[in-house]
């Protein structure tokens, strides 16, 4: 019983981070990267200025810019999915 109740806590745990995550870039400018899943074919001639491709693979394309409300943009330049890169996290840095 305990493993069933794990196996159906998992994915509601994944989309819990996943929707988390998501709103993050919706309402905050606080990520300065982005990881664009599933972007579609014209995603990369679509980013506005100041937008610059750092990474990339056949499911994602990893931004960085300086720009406000950097989520909707992407969204209006065709991702899918856009989650926050490169926030610092919860825990200091060692060693300051």
């Amino acid at each position: 019983m305990t493993i069933r109740r794990l196996a159906l806590a998992l994915p509601l745990v994944l989309a819990g981070w996943l929707g988390t995550m998501a709103a993050i870039m919706l309402v905050s400018d606080a990520a300065p990267g982005a990881v664009a899943l599933w972007p579609s074919a014209g995603f990369v001639g679509a980013l506005p200025d100041g937008v610059a491709v750092v990474g990339g693979s056949p499911v994602s394309v990893t931004v960085r810019s300086d720009m406000p409300r950097l989520g909707p943009a992407l969204y209006a330049a065709g991702a899918r999915l856009v989650l926050p890169a490169g926030l610092p996290g919860c825990l200091p840095l060692p060693g300051g």
